[in-house]
């Protein structure tokens, strides 16, 4: 249990869980890991036989990961100590585990939320909210990302090897499992009014935005491929419409400046989609992400030779259209043009220069992070 100046609730926790591994039988212990408590929390639990582990950083995420590091068993259970969770309830998940199942989440929404226990905010907009996206980007079959209660194996864990010290730890757990192919399944859990006559932790809008800010880096594809990519379509069906001649719909014309935006979409998801593939190297290679065969066939594909020939090529075909265009110039002894027709030659010119360079520099420092892998 993490703990932050529980001792109005900490006990009545303890008790529960004391109550379920003597009821069922189970060999364990009760950590109590305690975040710098001040209202005498660790002498509470100290007195009714649970074993407090001093984290001395302050964070939920910190004081779960100093508790999980310390915890002694095969299998770990974590729960609140603000008396929300019923600490009586923890067969249905050992259960779970006992059964092969690596993380076993509670869920509130199946096992029933009882009068204000839940915050409408976050029962019918943040949790379905960030469990719909978690489950979006990363898919598995959870459907209550932020429960606080849930159980999970020693081993589990040191292969999620979570890092987060915040709320969005509750996320991680859950993103990592999945992305390391664990085996994930469900508890019904009741969420009741916790026991407190202070206000929660818990920040609604600031932990609700660090949960989603979690997935948006953990998920490369979301954040900077799929953007990307639909910019490039995007901005590639446009400029080939509009290059042989301005565009009439009803009563507004399209001409070079719209042109000249579609480009600079085709340019943005270019660097987007690149961004994407250098996250995701990046996470591989610190660790943060598992590994990924697509990477190593990428690797095996775009090699540091073929997107210098790439890129060089797009340079050339750069150069020769400002030649080009610098001739038809000449040819108006360098003199006013008509910039419609112009720019139609030295907007998609500039592009090609413009892509040609990227990826003639990100080959080299893609090359760079290929030889870090190998």
């Amino acid at each position: 249990m993490p703990c932050l100046n529980e001792a109005e609730t900490l006990a009545s926790c303890i008790k529960k869980a004391q109550q379920a591994l003597d009821e069922y039988h189970i060999a364990g212990e009760i950590i109590i890991a305690d975040n710098g408590s001040t209202d005498g929390s660790q002498a509470i639990a100290i007195g009714m036989g649970a074993r407090v582990v001093p984290v001395d950083t302050r964070g939920y995420g910190s004081a779960l990961m100093g508790g999980i590091a310390a915890a002694r068993g095969t299998y770990i259970i974590m729960g609140d100590a603000d008396d929300s969770y019923d600490f009586t309830a923890l067969m249905p998940f050992l259960t779970q585990l006992r059964q092969g199942y690596d993380l076993v989440m509670g869920n509130r929404f199946k096992g029933g939320i009882k009068p204000g226990a839940m915050p409408p905010l976050h029962r019918y907009l943040g949790n379905p909210v960030l469990t719909g996206i978690g489950r979006l980007f990363f898919g598995g079959a959870c459907n209550d990302f932020h429960c606080g209660m849930r159980g999970f194996s020693k081993a589990a864990a040191q292969r999620m090897d979570l890092r987060t010290t915040g709320m969005e730890f509750a996320s991680e757990m859950v993103v990592k499992a999945i992305l390391n192919g664990l085996r994930i399944t469900e508890v019904p859990t009741t969420l009741s009014p916790d026991g407190r006559s202070r206000a929660p932790h818990l920040r609604s809008w600031r932990d609700g935005w660090r949960h989603l800010r979690f997935l948006l880096l953990y998920s490369p594809r979301w954040l900077f491929l799929y953007p990307g990519l639909l910019l490039m379509v995007l901005g590639l069906i446009t400029g080939l419409w509009l290059f042989p001649g301005p565009r009439t719909i009803g009563s507004v014309t399209f001409d070079v400046h719209t042109l000249l935006y579609s480009e600079v979409a085709m340019c943005i998801g270019f660097q987007s989609v690149l961004f994407a593939v250098l996250t995701k190297i990046f996470a591989i290679s610190e660790g943060l992400l598992p590994a990924d065969d697509r990477m190593e066939r990428f690797f095996r594909i775009c090699t540091l030779e073929r997107g210098l020939g790439v890129g060089g090529l797009l340079v050339t075909l750069g150069l020769v259209g400002s030649l080009y265009a610098v001739g038809h110039w000449g040819m108006q002894s360098f003199g006013p043009l008509d910039p419609t027709q112009m720019l139609r030659i030295v907007i998609p010119t500039a592009l090609a220069l413009i892509l040609g360079c990227q990826i003639i520099l990100s080959s080299f420092f893609l090359s760079v992070l290929g030889i870090k892998r190998r």
